[in-house]
């Protein structure tokens, strides 16, 4: 997290762009541990998914908990404070609130009912919660029952008009055109995929070569926005209080990892204008990205360039 800072000019601390109320950021994934990065960053957790109890019945705990370690390590890109590294592994922008789903269970798999279920709530809460962002890091795999889909592109839609910009990772079965997920195929979605610009370009386990892809010919130039996501270490869902400072922290690779640090930079937007709308804040950071001159399937806008976006904020409030 300390190169990715630096890498999207982030060189002060999150916590300084805090001039009202904190930004509330949803994440549908699989938990938050009670990690020391994340003590004060969650403000709810709803368990959709539960874990295997007695006799294979599903128990569901009001206590956070995260078994697989995906969300909690989402969680703490977004928001991480880096206490337990002294700084060096913050997040994108600690200081926001986190309402956090679990759909997903041990072994990191999970149902598209609760999927739809996790998605419901965020809908209902929006007002209770103030919601302004929606992380989706997960995938769904290819439906055989077309009217789950649409639920789900419906429930997606919904929660776009509702004034909540949804942040989808662009999945990790590319580069074929066409590979895209199809969660981040929706208009007023925003989809993340994968580049770490000028790091690990002779490095053939990059993301970006995994990274999922629009079509050529579609109407809607996919994926949105690119973002690192390569070896980016954050938070461990396994470290306990006690532990070596060493364990606090695990690399992981991917478009889950793109898609929290892009929302991390809408939340800093946020945090400094509080009264953008999605549609302006999905404006504003596809027209700062920075362009790769790589294919529009590829690359769509850019990579995101928080600089940039700070700067035209900054000019906004001044005009």
């Amino acid at each position: 997290m300390d190169r990715v800072r630096r890498q999207l000019g982030i060189t002060e601390d999150g916590r300084l762009v805090r001039y009202g109320e904190p930004v509330v950021v949803a994440v549908l994934d699989s938990g938050i541990s009670q990690h020391p990065d994340l003590k004060d960053a969650l403000f709810a957790f709803y368990d959709f998914s539960g874990s295997a109890g007695k006799g294979g019945k599903r128990v569901f705990y009001q206590t956070p908990y995260d078994e697989y370690g995906h969300g909690t390590h989402v969680c703490g890109i977004i928001a991480g404070s880096g206490i337990a590294s002294g700084g060096k592994y913050q997040g994108i922008c600690p200081g926001v609130r986190l309402v956090v789903g679990k759909v997903l269970d041990e072994h990191g798999d999970g149902c598209v009912e609760d999927m739809i279920s996790g998605l419901e709530w965020i809908l209902s809460t929006q007002s209770k919660f103030g919601t302004r962002l929606l992380n989706l890091s997960i995938g769904v795999a290819d439906l055989r029952q077309k009217e789950k889909e649409e639920r789900l592109r419906q429930m997606l839609q919904h929660i776009s008009e509702a004034g909540i910009l949804v942040l989808c990772a662009a999945g990790n079965k590319g580069p074929a055109p066409g590979s895209l997920s199809f969660l981040g195929e929706g208009s007023k979605v925003l989809s993340i995929g994968c580049h770490d610009g000028a790091y690990f370009s002779n490095d053939p386990g990059r993301c970006e070569n995994h990274s999922g892809r629009g079509t050529l010919r579609g109407l809607l130039r996919k994926p949105d926005l690119v973002a690192p996501g390569t070896r980016i270490r954050s938070c461990s869902s396994k470290y306990r209080t006690g532990m070596l400072p060493s364990l606090a922290y695990e690399m992981r690779s991917g478009t889950s990892m793109a898609t929290p640090i892009v929302t991390g930079c809408a939340a800093r937007a946020l945090c400094m204008a509080p009264k953008m709308s999605a549609k302006e804040l999905r404006h504003l950071m596809t027209m700062t990205a920075t362009d790769l001159h790589l294919p529009w399937n590829q690359q769509g806008f850019g990579m995101i360039n928080w600089r940039k976006m700070r700067k035209i904020v900054e000019m906004a409030g001044d005009s």
